[in-house]
This record gives C-alpha cells, sequence and structure tokens, in this order.
C-alpha cells in the first residue's frame, strides 16, 4: 500500500490542477468556476523518486451538513482519516480568507501532519499571501504554481521526511502479454448510465460506506472516481479485486450544454476506454430509453464487454412486464450483440448486487478467451460445410482459414479470396457462430478480412 496524501482547500485555490501536476495526467477536471471537484479522487503520484496516493476533495465550503457543499465537506473529513500526510493549498494571490483560517484550525487540531502550499505563487502578485500564511500556525509555507510546475522541488523536501519511511518495496510489473496474470489482476469495472440511475449510490452499497456523493441533486458526480475495492464471493469463498470506477451521468448530446458538463462527460467516455466491463445502469422508473442505447452501443463499439443492470427494482411496476420488455427492445436494438446480461438489482436494498459481479467475473473470462487455433479451424470448417459463402454473380468467394490475432475484445482474422464481395450477413454468421460455439457469449467481437495481394494487379 502506497501511503496517502490529501489535498485540502477552500474552492477555486488550484487543489485539481496540483493533483494533475502530481499524477503527470489530466485526470481531475479543472475549469475557472468554483466547485468542479465534488467526489474525493484518487491517483498514483510520482514525485523525484517518492511514490504515494495522492487524493484530491472538494472545496471546502462552510454549509450545513445535508446540503450539497455540506455532504462534500463530510467527504473531505473522512478522507483526512486515512491519510498519511494532508496538503493544504491556500491562494496566495487572493490572500487569506475566514474559510482559509477556518480550514487551518480544524487541520491544528488533527494528528495528520500538514504542509501548507501557497498557491499560484509565480511573480510578484503572490508575495504578500505568501507572508500572511504565516499567521495560519502551520509552520513555513511552501510556494508553489501548480499550473507552471514551480515550487515542486520544495514541496519534495517537505514530503520527504514524512513519507520516505512508508515507501513500499518494488514490485515486478505484470506482462501485458501474461493474460492468465491479468485475470488474477483487479477487474476494472465502469458504472455508466444516464444522470440519477442510481450508479453512486450501487457503489456505496458495494462498499457498505457513503464513499460516494449521493442525493436527490441530478449531476452530482462529474469527476470519473475509480476506487479499489475487494469482493467477497459468497460462492467460492474468495476475495476477488475491483476496481469501481463512477462516471457522470451521460445525457442526450442536445441538453449538454455547459461546458463543465461537456469536460464530466468527455472523462466518462474516457473511463469506459480503461474498463474491461462496463455495466450500464436504468432507472426503473423511467424504463429503457433512446440515450441508453446509444451509450450501449457506444461501449461496444469501443470493445468493452457490457451488462445492463435495472436499478431501482424495489419501486418497478409491473417487474415482469418491465423486464421483458427492455430484454426485447435490446435485442431489438442492438443486433451486432444479443444477449448482453440483463439483471434486474437494486442499490437502496442490495438486491442482486453478488449476480451482477459474477457476471462481471465471468464475461471478462470471455472477452480474454483465448481459442487456440486447431480448434478454431474445426469449428470454421464445420461453419462453412453447414452453410458454405454465396457466389455473387457467379464468382466464387473462397475462404481459406481463421486466426485469433488479439484479446480484449476478441479479434480473429479471416484469409481468403474475393473477401470484398463476401456479404455483411455472412460476416454476422460467422462472428454469431464465433460466440455461440466457442464461448464468447455476448462480448463484441472483431472480425476482420485479410486476401492474399494479386502479384499482376500493377503490370500492364
Amino acid at each position: 500500500m502506497l501511503p496517502q496524501v490529501i489535498i485540502i482547500g477552500r474552492p477555486n485555490v488550484g487543489k485539481s490542477t496540483l493533483f494533475n501536476r502530481l499524477v503527470g495526467k489530466r485526470l481531475a477536471l479543472v475549469d475557472d468556476q468554483p466547485g468542479v471537484t465534488r467526489d474525493r479522487r484518487f491517483g498514483d503520484a510520482h514525485l523525484l523518486g517518492l511514490d504515494f496516493t495522492i487524493v484530491d476533495t472538494a472545496g471546502w465550503e462552510d454549509d450545513e451538513a445535508e446540503t450539497l457543499p455540506g455532504r462534500m465537506r463530510q467527504q473531505t473529513e473522512a478522507a483526512l482519516a486515512t491519510a498519511d500526510v494532508a496538503l493544504f493549498v491556500m491562494d496566495a494571490r487572493a490572500g487569506l480568507t475566514p474559510l482559509d483560517e477556518e480550514i487551518a484550525q480544524w487541520l491544528r487540531a488533527s494528528p495528520v501532519p500538514v504542509i501548507l502550499l501557497a498557491n499560484k505563487a509565480e511573480g510578484r502578485a503572490g508575495e504578500s499571501g505568501l507572508l500572511e500564511a504565516y499567521s495560519l500556525g502551520l509552520g513555513d509555507p511552501v510556494a508553489i504554481s501548480a499550473e507552471h510546475g514551480e515550487g515542486m522541488g520544495d514541496l519534495f523536501e517537505s514530503l520527504l521526511p514524512h513519507l520516505e519511511p512508508l515507501q513500499p518495496p518494488e514490485e515486478e510489473e505484470i506482462d501485458e502479454e501474461d493474460e492468465e496474470a491479468l485475470l488474477r489482476g483487479p477487474l476494472k469495472l465502469a458504472i455508466v448510465g444516464r444522470p440519477n440511475a442510481g450508479k453512486s449510490t450501487l457503489i456505496n452499497r458495494y462498499l457498505g460506506e457513503d464513499r460516494l456523493l449521493t442525493g436527490p441533486e441530478a449531476g452530482i458526480t462529474r469527476d470519473s472516481i475509480a476506487i479499489d475495492w475487494s469482493w467477497h464471493d459468497p460462492k467460492s469463498g474468495e476475495d476477488r479485486e475491483v476496481r469501481l470506477i463512477d462516471t457522470a451521468g451521460m445525457r442526450k448530446k442536445a441538453q449538454v450544454i455547459e461546458k463543465l458538463e461537456r469536460l464530466a462527460v468527455a472523462d466518462a467516455r474516457h473511463a469506459i476506454d480503461f474498463a474491461e466491463v462496463v455495466v450500464l445502469v436504468l432507472d426503473a422508473t423511467r424504463g429503457l430509453e433512446h440515450q441508453d442505447l446509444k451509450i450501449a452501443s457506444m461501449v461496444l463499439e469501443e470493445g468493452r464487454a457490457l451488462m445492463i443492470a435495472i436499478n431501482k427494482w424495489d419501486v418497478a411496476e409491473d417487474a415482469s412486464g418491465l423486464f421483458n420488455g427492455i430484454r426485447d427492445a435490446l435485442n431489438e436494438g442492438l443486433a451486432q450483440v444479443r444477449g448482453v446480461p440483463l439483471l434486474a438489482i437494486s442499490g437502496r436494498t442490495g438486491k442482486g448486487l453478488d449476480e451482477l459481479m459474477t457476471a462481471a467475473f465471468s464475461i471478462r473470462e470471455a472477452w480474454s478467451r483465448r481459442v487456440p487455433t486447431a480448434a478454431l479451424n474445426r469449428w470454421f470448417d464445420d461453419a462453412l460445410s453447414a452453410n458454405p459463402p454465396p457466389a455473387p454473380g457467379g464468382k466464387r468467394i473462397k475462404l481459406r482459414y481463421i486466426t485469433q490475432a488479439k484479446t480484449r475484445p476478441p479479434g480473429f482474422v479471416l484469409f481468403g479470396t474475393r473477401l470484398d464481395m463476401l456479404p455483411e450477413s455472412y460476416k454476422r454468421y460467422l462472428i454469431n457462430g464465433i460466440r455461440r460455439e466457442l464461448g464468447f457469449d455476448a462480448v463484441p467481437i472483431r472480425l476482420n478480412l485479410r486476401s492474399p495481394k494479386n502479384p499482376f494487379a500493377n503490370k500492364k
């Protein structure tokens, strides 16, 4: 386990910019308006040889606990309880505010070591704010510019005495080609869907704590939040590692007007790219809508294994009719992949959550499956005998053999002649046969066609 370093401060002082600087990627959403970050976000940080987990938090606001800002503050308080070091960020250009002083008073009462950072300190504009920071009683402030990368050496020196004793021993990296090792690794499971479908509530139920902000307000989640968690499999009795990824709700493109929501939806799409299995969460009180089918198609186009969970099942009306209606609509709307796993769940009561996780591990295994070439071509010969390829215009299409080129998602290469004349319907016949006969279930499959080059094509 890496030591944890938490970033704390009032809204719009540059916490997410510092987070992105330390992880070396633009993971956290950044915008000029205050209050962009709402949930805790974790990242792997590297600073001049120091490795640690950096935790971005929502801007500290002095509001009642039941309000959204109040619930955001409770998330920050929970994060401090597990931190090894706290980075208190203030805005050197704006100078000290009463809210900065309130945060400093709270941090002084905590046993966690605190490093005071005066951000935006580049140039003369930040000099007065830097001097004011001494009055907080948290030691010498470290002048930095998260946006321009200034002061990172001084930050390293401040972190070194706290983090050096906590550095873990070096581990061997998993070879990306070692498929068995990848299957033993954590299941990367992204939760997607329209706003207010109950995605964050579902994850909180799995974790057994209010780890993510929830509430009646639609669109609370903005950043894609990854959480490492261990699921206890009730059937095998084993604990299995999972990386749960919560994402922002995806509305119709025409309804996404604000820049910040566009960024949040783009971040959700980015999270899908890094997932192995994606769970599309539907709201049982609203059923299946066109936007859900668009999200499902996008997941399949990205080559990810797809599952669909009907949430809020405990308040569904005409449950049987709803389930069958959604199944029929999926078969019609996702004709390219029939039989996508469909489960009825309730994030509020816990119904069906173990079944969902069992199915997710199972579909990841199918998504990662490699078929030996000999077995693949035995199936191929049988498929050709049962239904030979057509001969459009009397010209015979000759299919020679097939091989599996990749996994995750499964990709196959079909070799033969006149493949440019092969109808789409026959390609679908082969893909459906691969799924049905070779154990790939409802995962997306890529089939590429390759013909030998004609050596006389360019000769006159």
